[in-house]
């Protein structure tokens, strides 16, 4: 099967090591790894039960498993001297590589073993894969490419009970586009949802890696600012407000210049609260926003002087 490319593996053969399985047992070990590979469609428990299953055929140190993006690592048992790597393709494309490690070095045998069980890996691996990209398709806005409302929903319920247990501070962002119905009523629904989408990627662009950005519905978008304080929150809602400022798309000879109003709620360190109170806290700041002129961040603690 080429499905599988290893790119580099150990051949001297252990002194002092246990007796290898039977034959009989060793395909009974595989049927029950094939079966059980069968039971998650999550990544990292199909990693976990490859690597339980492996340990009756094959004594292992740990595995290590790099997703396709490059970034994303799962590493199960401990790391170890020696290794043997495997790089997993398929007709449809590459699915990661895979490393496994132990104290002592692989014999031929074994790495001819490692293939014929990486085999049973491949397409579970990529059902799985399948399945997470799916989920994940699932939770984006597909106009701006951000969390829709179910993600959102699934991310503050998390970040909540996070910042509860290590009584951290956390933040909101309600971002509104002002006027947004005249800009669908003067040049058309196109071009509106093109300003939606350069708004989107101007919050992408400057919102720090570990915030969390999401379109709420209609113009109206929502960051979530982990660890951040509500001088954090006003710091980084005007740096989001003026540059979504700065953008500009041409129409017919005119210039659309879209601009934002913007509530911020905190939770302190400590305290505990409800999803609901974060957003109405929130929203009540953004209509003050809003009460003042617009283009302009608001928190509960301005006065508004509209």
């Amino acid at each position: 099967m080429r499905d599988m490319t290893m790119l580099t593996g150990t051949q001297a053969r252990p002194l002092g090591y246990s007796a290898p399985l039977t034959p009989e047992q060793e395909i009974e070990a595989r049927a029950k790894l094939i079966q059980a590979l069968q039971m998650s469609l999550d990544p990292n428990d199909v990693l976990a039960i490859f690597f339980k299953h492996l340990q009756a055929i094959i004594p292992m140190g740990g595995i290590q498993f790099r997703f396709p993006n490059n970034k994303d690592i799962t590493k199960l048992g401990r790391d170890a001297l020696h290794h043997c790597d495997y790089r997993l393709t398929t007709d449809e494309g590459y699915l990661g590589e895979i490393i496994f490690n132990r104290s002592k070095r692989f014999i031929e045998s074994e790495l001819t073993t490692l293939e014929i069980l990486l085999g049973a890996l491949v397409y579970p691996m990529r059902n799985a894969l399948r399945h997470q990209a799916a989920m994940q398709l699932a939770l984006l806005d597909p106009l701006t490419r951000l969390g829709n409302r179910a993600a959102l929903d699934n991310a503050l319920r998390r970040e909540l009970q996070l910042a509860e247990r290590h009584h951290h501070e956390l933040s909101l962002l309600m971002i509104d586009v002002d006027h947004f119905k005249k800009i669908n009523d003067q040049y058309g629904h196109t071009l509106g949802d093109q300003v939606l989408q350069e708004i989107a990627r101007t919050i992408e662009s400057v919102c720090r890696e570990t915030d969390i950005s999401f379109r709420y519905g209609g113009e109206e978008f929502v960051v979530l600012l982990r660890k951040t304080n509500e001088m954090g929150a006003r710091t980084i809602g005007e740096r989001l407000r003026r540059e979504i400022s700065t953008i500009s798309i041409e129409k017919n000879g005119q210039s659309i210049e879209p601009t934002v109003s913007v509530g911020i709620s905190t939770r302190a360190s400590g305290q505990k609260e409800h999803i609901s109170d974060l957003f109405e806290r929130a929203d009540e700041a953004l209509y003050r926003a809003k009460q003042a002129g617009r283009n302009c961040v608001r928190d509960l603690s301005d006065v508004v002087t509209a």
